[in-house]
């Protein structure tokens, strides 16, 4: 079973940036399509952005493209996400999120870190 672990959530004020870690605990990592995804208080949970398995093909939701982005080192088993200029919309729980790359839902979910941002 893989295990998914999230870090780097906080509070942040409106402009500011944090970067967010997601570290998985088998090295089958390499392989699978990695992603973010965020829900906030009473909406559906949304995509962020996603990365393939050799850090290739970045995509992002369109309410973040632009200000995040989403890296991965496979060496140390850890997906990254970078948000700059952020905003109180952004406030969410956010998730980490991997799928192997010939299936088409998520295979293996973290528990979630908070992303508070302030006016």
């Amino acid at each position: 079973q893989v295990q998914l672990v999230e870090s780097g959530g906080g509070l942040v004020q409106a402009g500011g940036s944090l970067r967010l870690s997601c570290a998985a605990s088998r090295n089958i990592f390499s392989r699978y399509v990695m992603a973010w995804f965020r829900r906030a208080p009473g909406k559906e949970r949304e995509f962020v952005a996603s990365v393939s398995w050799s850090g290739g093909r970045p995509a992002s939701g369109d309410s973040v493209k632009g200000r995040f982005s989403i890296s991965r080192d496979n060496a140390k088993n850890t997906v990254y996400l970078q948000m700059d200029s952020l905003k109180p919309e952004d406030t969410a729980v956010y998730y980490c999120a991997a799928r192997d790359p010939w299936h088409s839902q998520y295979d293996y979910w973290g528990q979630g870190t908070q992303v508070t941002v302030s006016s």
